[in-house]
C-alpha cells in the first residue's frame, strides 16, 4: 500500500500548524521538528495512526530522537524502555495494516516512575530500591497497553512522592522545559516535564496535594484528579509491596496530557473498577456531561478562606469586572468576604454571600444554629453552620 503522498502532506500540514499556534517552550531548548509532532495532541495522531498517514514506529522514532536530543537538560524520562517500545510500535503498525481500530493504538506515552512496569525498576526515588524490578505491570499500566499505547518509559519524581519539585538520588533533578533554572513541580513533574518539552503527548501521574494539578501549572499543561476509587490503584503502590487491590484514602491516579480532550480519552480508558475487587461484579457507567458548552456551565471559586488567606494579587480580577456577564465563559460566582453584621456567626467562621457582575449569579444567605463541628465544614455546603447556596 502506497502511503507516501499522503504522509508528506499530513507531515506538511503538522509543520505548518505547529508553526502557526502552537506554544512551545521556547527559552529551555530548540530541536529541529520538521514534520510538527512534537507538540500534536494525542487525539490528532491517533487519527493519523489510523488513517496510515504516519506510522507507530515513526512517531516513536521521533519521539525517542527528540528525549535523547533535549532530555540530558531537562532530566525527565529516567526509566527508558526503548527496545521493547520499538517492537511494540512494530506490532501496532502490523494491527493497524490489518484494519484494528482502539483508542491509543500505536501512540508513545510514559508514566509516572512509581507505577509498576514489568522489567523496569520502580525505585520512587529511594536508593533503597534502586535494583527492584515488578514482575508484573501495574492495572492502569495494563488498561493503557491493551488500547494500544506504546509506553517508552518512565518520568522523574521526587522521593517517596513527597514534595512539589521532581529530585532524588537516584534519578537527579528534573528541570522545567521553559526556564532549566526552575522546577516542573512535583511528584509528577517528570511527567508534566515531558510533556511540556513535546516528548510525548500523554503521560500518567498520581495525586494527594497537588501532585498532578502542581506540575500541570508549572508546566502549562493539563492533568485531571479523579474522584477517589474512579481509577484503580493496583501496582502504584511503594516498591516491594505486594500487586494487590486497594481503596485510596485522599491519593489518587489521574491522566496528564497537552489537551482537556485528551485528559477525557485518557480517563475512558483507565476508568473503572478493579477486577480483582468490585469489577467482579460492576461496571463503570459515568453519566453525560451536564451540559455541552463551556457558556453553559456556573463555577464556584472559594477565594478566600479563613485558615488560608488569599494573596491579594492572587484574588482572580474578573470577579467585579463589568464585562464577566457578557464572557462566552463559563459563569463564575464566589462567597462574599464582607458579611452583614446579623449575619455573623460567633465563632472562627464567618461566611455569606454577596452578588457580582449580575446577571452571573444570584445568592442567598442561608445559617443554621448549630456550629461546624470543623471549621473546614463550612466551605462545602450548608452541612452545619453558615454557608452560600445559590438562589433558584
Amino acid at each position: 500500500m502506497q502511503l507516501e503522498p499522503s504522509r508528506r502532506s499530513f507531515m506538511a500540514g503538522l509543520g505548518a500548524a505547529a508553526a502557526a499556534g502552537t506554544l512551545m517552550p521556547a527559552g529551555a531548548m530548540t530541536h529541529e521538528d520538521p514534520e510538527g509532532l512534537a507538540f500534536r495532541t494525542a487525539g490528532d495522531l491517533v487519527t493519523a495512526l489510523a488513517n496510515r498517514k504516519i506510522s507507530a514506529r515513526e512517531l516513536l522514532d521521533a519521539a525517542i530522537s527528540r528525549i535523547e536530543a533535549l532530555d540530558p537538560k531537562i532530566n525527565a524520562v529516567v526509566v527508558r524502555d526503548f527496545d521493547r517500545a520499538r517492537a511494540a510500535a512494530d506490532a501496532a503498525d502490523a494491527a493497524l495494516a490489518r484494519g484494528e481500530r482502539r483508542p491509543l493504538l500505536g501512540l508513545p506515552m510514559t508514566v509516572k516512575e512509581h507505577f509498576n512496569i514489568a522489567g523496569l525498576p520502580t525505585t520512587w526515588g529511594n536508593p533503597k530500591f534502586k535494583n527492584w524490578q515488578p514482575e508484573a505491570d501495574a492495572l492502569v499500566v495494563q488498561r493503557l497497553k491493551s488500547a494500544g499505547a506504546v509506553i517508552l518509559g518512565k518520568t522523574n519524581v521526587p522521593i517517596r512522592l513527597g514534595d512539589w519539585q521532581s529530585y532524588n538520588e537516584v534519578y537527579g533533578t528534573t528541570n522545567n522545559p521553559w526556564n532549566l533554572e526552575r522546577t516542573p513541580g512535583g511528584s509528577s513533574g517528570g511527567s508534566a516535564a515531558a510533556l511540556a518539552a513535546g516528548f510525548v503527548p500523554l503521560e500518567f501521574g498520581s495525586d494527594i496535594g497537588g501532585s498532578l494539578r502542581a506540575p500541570a501549572h508549572f508546566c502549562g499543561v493539563f492533568s485531571h484528579k479523579p474522584s477517589l476509587d474512579l481509577v484503580p490503584q493496583r501496582g502504584s503502590g511503594p516498591p516491594q509491596t505486594p500487586a494487590v487491590p486497594v481503596r485510596g484514602d485522599l491519593a489518587v491516579i489521574g491522566p496528564m496530557a497537552r489537551s482537556a480532550a485528551d485528559l477525557a480519552r485518557e480517563l475512558a480508558i483507565v476508568a473503572g473498577p478493579d477486577e480483582l475487587a468490585e469489577g467482579v461484579g460492576y461496571k463503570l457507567a459515568l453519566p453525560p456531561p451536564r451540559h455541552d458548552k463551556l457558556a453553559d456551565f456556573r463555577v464556584l471559586v472559594i477565594d478566600a478562606h479563613p485558615l488560608c488567606p488569599t494573596a491579594p494579587m492572587s484574588v482572580p480580577h474578573w470577579t467585579n469586572s463589568p464585562n464577566a456577564s457578557q464572557s462566552s465563559a463559563a459563569s463564575f460566582c464566589a462567597p462574599a468576604r464582607n458579611c452583614p453584621t446579623s449575619l455573623k456567626p460567633a465563632g472562627p467562621i464567618a461566611s455569606c454571600c454577596r452578588p457580582f457582575s449580575p446577571p452571573i449569579c444570584r445568592w442567598r444567605c442561608v445559617s443554621v444554629s448549630r456550629p461546624p463541628p470543623r471549621p473546614y465544614l463550612a466551605t462545602i455546603g450548608a452541612l452545619r453552620g453558615p454557608a452560600c447556596a445559590v438562589s433558584p
